[in-house]
């Protein structure tokens, strides 16, 4: 008996989509948090399933947090939160209040960089079904995990603060003034300033 070998799809073969993971996200009849993290940046887009294609209705950029005064880095896990919950309230402006997490192929790792995004959504006001579990803890959502390890870095060996924050220090931020700096950028989403 010859038995046929079924080829694997383009994008899956590439790595690039999980079809299983997208039929349930798309039959779920909610719009999509599709989260991307990169070597720099982070971005979040709201996006409507449809068959004819994908609709974005509402997108963020950490690169937009620059415009709020953020001063730190653009991947880490506060400028995550900082990232959700402007995205949260772009998709409440733009009609969607619940979604569902869509992380492609990348792994969701608990109390990682993508948990606390979805955290800053949930915190906007936007339905996502998650475990509480799945969130960083509160000192890291605030930076105030960073600004110890750099007030402890900065004790030891001014040499390895030096190279281990070189980018913020070049750019006149100092890594213990992260929790302050959360704490205005999170003000200033949540009155909606522009």
């Amino acid at each position: 008996m010859k038995t046929t070998h079924v080829p694997l799809l383009r994008r899956r073969r590439e790595g690039v989509t999980d079809y299983r993971a997208r039929r349930r996200a798309i039959t779920s009849h909610r719009a999509l948090l599709v989260v991307r993290v990169s070597n720099k940046n982070v971005s979040s887009q709201f996006v409507m399933p449809k068959v004819s294609g994908d609709t974005v209705v509402a997108s963020a950029h950490s690169r937009e947090l620059l415009k709020l005064g953020w001063r730190g880095s653009l991947k880490s896990t506060p400028s995550c939160y900082l990232l959700g919950l402007l995205a949260g309230k772009k998709a409440l402006a733009n009609g969607v209040d619940e979604a569902v997490l869509y992380n492609g192929l990348a792994p969701f790792v608990k109390g990682g960089r993508v948990g606390a995004l979805v955290k800053g959504v949930l915190d906007a006001g936007v339905s996502v079904p998650v475990s509480e579990e799945a969130f960083p803890p509160q000192d890291r959502l605030s930076g105030k995990t960073i600004a110890d390890y750099a007030s402890k870095l900065s004790a030891e060996s001014k040499d390895a603060y030096q190279r281990g924050f070189s980018r913020m220090l070049k750019a006149g931020f100092k890594p213990e003034d992260y929790p302050a700096q959360f704490d205005k950028v999170k003000a200033a989403i949540a009155g909606g300033k522009k």
